[in-house]
């Protein structure tokens, strides 16, 4: 395989007794049995497909926004100015 890198994990003496009763059954050691663990599990979340990117839905109450045509901008901000400057106006 290569270079092989030591390491230390910690996990749950539970999991260390199954572990190396498997192994043993196995006729292979721990080691053999963490890595084929890890290529295991390695080989899954690489052959996953990613899921497509989904645009969150950002509509108000259900309802569609609506955007104003580009040309009435201006009397929009027109309404607008007005509004804040005459009282009783909505």
């Amino acid at each position: 395989m290569g270079a092989h890198m030591k390491t230390t994990i910690e996990i749950s003496d539970a999991l260390f007794a199954t572990a190396k009763d498997v192994a043993r059954s196995r006729q292979t050691s721990l080691r053999a049995l963490v890595e084929e663990g890890l290529r295991r599990i390695l080989s899954e979340t690489s052959n996953q497909p990613k899921p497509a990117f989904k645009l969150k839905d950002a509509r108000v109450h259900g309802q569609e926004v609506l955007l104003p045509n580009p040309r009435d901008w201006q009397q929009l901000e027109e309404d607008h100015v007005l509004s804040r400057n005459i009282p009783g106006v909505p």
